[in-house]
C-alpha cells in the first residue's frame, strides 16, 4: 500500500499561511518563509517529491501549485510536471497539469488512490482537505515545517478541526542551517 504523506510550512505561532495582500490580486502565501528557502530547504523538498509519484492536492493549493510550477523548467520542474496530480474540490469542474479531480466521497478515494501500485503520494499545504484525511485515518507521515517566524495572524494549522484528538509518534527531526525545523510525525 502506498504511504500518503503530509507536508505544510508552519510559522512558530502555528500559522499555515498569510492573508495579508500582496501585490497580486490575491494573497501570496508563505512570503512569510521565502528568506529561508535555501539550498537546505531546496534538498528536502526535492527528496520528498522524489519519493513520491503523485501528489494529492487541496483547490487552494492546487491552483497556487499549477502557476507556480506549470511554467519552470529543469529536471525537478519536470518530475513536477509529469507527476500525476489529484485534486479535492467541491467548486472546481475542470483541471489542467496532468490533474484528474475526484470525484464523490474524498475519503474513499484517497483511500483507493492508497490501494494502487506505485510510490508514495505527497500532499503540499495544510487545509480543509486534511480535517477529513485525519478524521479517517489516512495520512502515514506528517511533515511540519516549522519556521523560526512569527506570523501573528493567518490561517492556523488544522483551525477549526472537527475530528477527535489524534495522537501521534515523532519519527525524525531535520534541522537546517537556516533555523527550519521538520518534524517527521506518524500515527501511533
Amino acid at each position: 500500500m502506498r504511504k500518503l504523506i503530509e507536508s505544510t510550512f508552519v510559522s512558530l505561532d502555528g500559522v499555515i499561511d498569510d492573508t495579508r495582500p500582496s501585490t497580486a490580486s490575491r494573497a501570496e502565501p508563505h512570503h512569510w518563509g521565502q528568506p529561508y528557502w535555501d539550498e537546505d530547504h531546496a534538498g528536502y523538498a526535492e527528496k520528498l517529491s522524489a519519493s513520491a509519484d503523485a501528489l494529492l492536492l487541496g483547490r487552494v493549493t492546487y491552483e497556487g501549485f499549477a502557476e507556480a510550477w506549470s511554467g519552470r523548467e529543469g529536471p525537478e520542474a519536470e518530475h513536477m510536471n509529469a507527476m500525476p496530480k489529484y485534486v479535492a474540490s467541491r467548486t472546481l469542474t475542470e483541471t489542467t497539469w496532468n490533474a484528474t479531480l475526484l470525484k464523490g466521497d474524498v475519503a474513499e478515494e484517497v483511500a483507493k488512490l492508497k490501494e494502487q501500485p506505485g510510490r508514495n503520494i505527497v500532499k503540499w499545504g495544510t487545509g480543509e482537505l486534511d480535517r477529513t484525511l485525519v478524521e479517517h485515518g489516512l495520512i502515514d507521515e506528517f511533515h511540519f515545517w516549522y519556521f523560526p517566524v512569527i506570523v501573528g495572524a493567518g490561517k492556523h494549522l488544522f483551525e477549526g478541526a472537527g475530528f477527535d484528538t489524534t495522537h501521534l509518534k515523532l519519527a525524525d527531526v531535520n534541522r537546517f542551517g537556516s533555523g527550519i525545523v521538520v518534524h517527521v510525525y506518524v500515527p501511533k
